[in-house]
């Protein structure tokens, strides 16, 4: 049994520990480290005095991954995308966020609705998490729906699903992981999710909109507000402002030049503002350690999947299986075109039974090279390759189109993580209802990825200019 065919069998193995419930961090670790054995024990003819040799030097070879990949500087994004978050929330800013938008937007058909879309991608801007803004947003907009007539499936819905936005418009975590794995450019890649986040938002909008004006009795405006009111409400919400453009600013100086400092830098620089505010506005001892508390779970939970995925990923280095799925994909006789969309499909498929973070972790590794070789090579020049790009602007628009297929696997049944936050937040809610909810908003994603996959200029063109 050769090298691809271990690698065969192990991948298969890790996908039905998965499917059996074990998590992802766990059983890609086990797995990793079981094909590493048996890759060295295989070349020792399976002596049976040979396997403790294989067991030491597959150890060993695991054993460097979690330090030697994960003390990278770029890592350190995560954990202060994540601590603005949870600082905003228990300064009061989202609070502020939703009360600015409820009065600027909420007077268009399903009014709340859409100043829910629009305040979570506002939070979304200075969290990096989807589970820490869905979980924000249903216990802040989903009692202000309630009390207006809305539905309260719908109004879950929407929070559910406007809770992805955060692994789109940067700082996004998974952006940050994503550049990682397939070594990019991490601010570029923040800077390419601003408009695709945007637009994703604008969609739900049109959504949220057509069907309140179809549907009778369905998402009533609020109106009543009067332009003091209006202007009033935006102080409060500038801190937010704030942090977005000084994180904009230090990954790209759009007044020419070289940036002012690296996306690490502007993370930890958006958190001590935010911090300030937040001491500002009063909040207590109590307050800033649930948020550091928050902050350390949620990193140490990526920062595990990270740790396990790796070394299944030095595994499959070791397999060869990456370059051979990518010879494989190459000799197809399909559109390159065509053959990417069967992959975002299967993203579609996969993502019903992974979560996010770990779905990308497990495949990039395969699937990015092979995308890479049906556009040309990772140095191919844009005239000369499959989709129309150059080889690094073929890797962030792939990256972007995986994480907008990592948003969606956020909402679908039955592991859409953030339907069940949302249900866990919500006493009156059960997850059967938010997935109800949330049904809708299928659709408009579907068109999103469609238009991202037809239109790479809304992907490209920020991250072009820099």
């Amino acid at each position: 049994m050769d090298n691809i065919e271990i690698g065969l069998w192990v991948t298969g193995g890790l996908l039905v520990l998965v499917v059996l419930g074990m998590r992802v961090a766990f059983a890609a670790a086990f797995a990793g480290l079981f094909g590493l054995i048996w890759i060295f024990w295989a070349r020792k003819g399976y002596d049976p005095s040979e396997f403790g040799w294989a067991l030491e030097v597959a150890v060993k070879t695991a054993g460097q991954v979690p330090h030697g990949k994960v003390a990278s500087q770029a890592l350190s994004l995560i954990p202060t995308f994540i601590l603005i978050g949870y600082l905003a929330y228990y300064a009061g800013l989202t609070r502020a966020l939703f009360e600015a938008a409820k009065r600027w937007i909420a007077w268009v058909p399903g009014g709340l609705a859409v100043s829910t879309v629009f305040a979570t991608a506002g939070f979304a801007a200075v969290s990096g998490a989807s589970v820490a803004t869905a979980a924000v947003f249903a216990r802040i907009a989903i009692p202000e729906m309630l009390k207006v007539g809305y539905d309260k499936r719908f109004a879950a819905g929407v929070v559910a699903a406007a809770g992805t936005l955060a692994s789109l418009i940067p700082p996004s975590a998974i952006l940050v992981i994503y550049a990682i794995i397939v070594e990019q450019d991490v601010g570029k890649l923040l800077l390419a999710g601003f408009i695709p986040g945007l637009f994703s938002a604008f969609v739900y909008m049109m959504l949220i909109i057509g069907l309140a004006l179809v549907l009778p009795n369905f998402g009533p405006p609020v109106r009543g507000f009067t332009w003091k009111e209006r202007f009033v409400s935006l102080p409060p919400a500038l801190p937010i402002v704030a942090v977005v453009v000084i994180i904009i600013f230090f990954v790209y100086n759009p007044f020419g030049g070289d940036a002012w400092g690296t996306p690490t830098e502007g993370g930890a620089i958006g958190a001590f503002i935010v911090f300030c505010m937040a001491v500002w506005r009063g909040m207590r001892f109590a307050e800033l350690k649930d948020a550091l508390i928050e902050t350390a779970k949620l990193s140490i939970m990526i920062f595990s999947i990270i740790w396990g995925v790796l070394i299944y990923v030095r595994f499959l280095g070791f397999a060869d299986l990456p370059s051979a799925f990518a010879d494989w994909i190459t000799s197809l006789h399909y559109s390159p075109m065509l053959i990417l969309v069967c992959i975002l499909l299967a993203y579609a498929v996969l993502g019903m039974f992974m979560d996010a973070i770990g779905m990308l972790l497990l495949t990039l590794p395969v699937v990015y090279p092979a995308v890479m070789a049906l556009n040309g090579g990772a140095m191919v020049a844009a005239e000369d390759s499959a989709f129309g790009m150059s080889g690094p602007m073929c890797a962030i628009w792939f990256g972007i189109l995986v994480v907008k297929m990592a948003e969606f696997c956020l909402i679908t049944p039955p592991i859409g993580l953030n339907c069940f936050v949302v249900a866990g937040v919500r006493d009156d809610l059960s997850v059967q209802d938010v997935f109800r909810g949330v049904t809708p908003f299928f659709i408009a994603d579907g068109v999103t990825i469609a238009l991202l996959v037809a239109f790479p200029a809304i992907v490209l063109w920020l991250p072009s200019m820099a």
